[in-house]
């Protein structure tokens, strides 16, 4: 699976660890934050996710930041991305299988190395589960929320 992956300055440490991780699980990584950036902003690799999943050059992504939850927000503003922020390895993969989110959001200060790469896998291994009508009901009724109906 092709996967972006970015971070602000606060999750640079945990994104090159979680690089290594998913590059030996045999994905392929588009690293969207080549280097840490002095004042550099979420909302600016927000946009780049959002770029390398709408345009198909990734199926999924990871974003980090210091709590996780700015990425989110920012990430959850660009159409095409449904984002969320896990910190337990339940919400990892029940996001992809009931919600199909699309971008696993983590906060390099709240969690280490370990569980996120625990995360990542939830998050990488899950699927979404579209055979189940509730499901598909909610999330389209997601996506009719993002058209603005």
């Amino acid at each position: 699976m092709q996967i972006a992956l970015a971070s602000d300055h606060g999750g640079f440490p945990l994104k090159n660890y979680i690089k290594d991780c998913i590059t030996f699980d045999g994905h392929t990584v588009i690293d969207l934050s080549l280097e840490i950036i002095p004042g550099d902003d979420y909302p600016d690799y927000a946009e780049k996710i959002g770029e390398a999943i709408n345009n198909g050059q990734a199926q999924r992504a990871i974003f980090i930041c210091g709590s996780g939850v700015g990425a989110s927000i920012a990430a959850n503003k660009i159409k095409g991305l449904y984002a969320g922020v896990c910190h337990d390895t339940y919400s990892a993969h029940q996001g992809v299988q009931h919600d199909n989110m699309n971008v696993l959001c983590l906060g390099a200060r709240v969690i280490g190395p370990e569980l996120a790469k625990e995360l990542v896998d939830a998050f990488l291994n899950a699927q979404f589960l579209s055979n189940e009508e509730r499901h598909v009901r909610r999330v389209n009724k997601v996506y009719n929320l993002e058209k603005g109906m």
